[in-house]
């Protein structure tokens, strides 16, 4: 046998061995148990830390320049996936010019939708924001009727209905009520379910508009957080949060980069558990995971942030979190979900 045989025949022993490696390993990662409920508790710790963070940062700091925080969690998120698609972690879509024209009226509501966020919780205590949110739903499902045709079962108006008896009344038996923060908190309700209808829409348009016709869950969140930045650096200033952020001591206290950073990259887990979590379930347990989230993150933001309450104010935030579940089961058993 001549030398180069032999050479010839090492390196297609090397490449069957690098073959075998990588089964072995993919075999590894494909058999990590309990992935389902992995990706649920990753979803429920993140979405629960985020909202948490950001209160603690707006109430317990004062900060009081919230589109400046939301802007510096974009930028985060903007950078971790850059970076994920830079070494081919992730895949994410080129950023091309006919991809953002398409994007951009969905990108304005995400942006006011996360500001009005930000502005309400300074305001408002997490368990009477968690319920307040369920008018979104009420929001959603009229807008899906009219824009879409959608007909829900009568249990599902029920739990509707349930909803806003619960947000009237923990409004009005609410120790801390704030007519401003509420006032943030609906318009963020209204800008949330606009959101999910329009990007209904304008998904299929923009997939078609895209180099592969797909859009992932991480080329949205690179397109979304990338164009709320001069989005938000406008808003900065017509809101005049320079002035403040030129003069509070917070941003020369390395704790607080740190916390802002981590609340970055809290925004950022949110949209990856969520996509894992919808991967290895249904929508539908989804979304009945996402109401029960809402219990323990209600009961948390009332002891951590010791927010003073009342029999009937707790019983209101109680029955608000329960028809939210009644709410996603009765959608879970409802045709018109499929």
């Amino acid at each position: 046998m001549k030398p180069h045989d032999n050479a010839d025949v090492d390196l297609e022993d090397g490449k069957l061995l690098k073959d075998r490696l990588k089964t072995v390993r993919s075999n590894r990662i494909h058999k990590i148990p309990n992935q389902a409920l992995l990706s649920g508790l990753a979803y429920c710790i993140s979405s629960c830390s985020m909202i948490l963070v950001n209160k603690f940062v707006l109430s317990s700091y004062g900060f009081n320049a919230g589109i400046s925080l939301m802007l510096y969690q974009n930028f985060v998120s903007v950078v971790v996936v850059s970076m994920l698609s830079f070494f081919g972690v992730v895949s994410t879509e080129p950023l091309t010019w006919k991809l953002i024209k398409v994007w951009l009226p969905v990108n304005v509501i995400f942006v006011g939708m996360l500001i009005t966020s930000m502005f309400s919780l300074k305001y408002i205590n997490v368990a009477m924001v968690t319920v307040l949110k369920n008018v979104t739903n009420v929001i959603t499902a009229l807008g899906e009727m009219y824009l879409f045709q959608k007909h829900h079962e009568s249990k599902v108006w029920a739990a509707l209905f349930l909803m806003i008896i619960s947000a009237i009344s923990g409004g009005i038996t609410d120790l801390s009520f704030h007519a401003v923060g509420y006032a943030w908190q609906i318009v963020n309700c209204f800008l949330t379910a606009s959101y999910s209808l329009t990007l209904r829409r304008v998904m299929d348009t923009a997939k078609q508009v895209t180099k592969s016709g797909n859009l992932n869950e991480f080329t949205m969140v690179l397109l979304n957080n990338t164009l709320s930045l001069p989005l938000g650096i406008v808003l900065i200033f017509l809101f005049n949060e320079v002035d403040y952020l030129v003069t509070t001591p917070l941003l020369r206290m390395p704790i607080f980069w740190i916390v802002t950073t981590l609340s970055g990259f809290l925004g950022l887990a949110i949209s990856f558990t969520s996509m894992w979590f919808l991967h290895k379930t249904s929508a539908t347990t989804y979304s009945l995971v996402g109401s029960l989230n809402k219990i323990p993150l209600s009961i948390a933001g009332i002891v951590l942030f010791k927010v003073p309450t009342s029999p009937e104010n707790f019983t209101s935030i109680l029955f608000g979190l329960l028809a939210g579940v009644f709410f996603a089961k009765a959608k879970m058993r409802s045709p018109a979900q499929s």
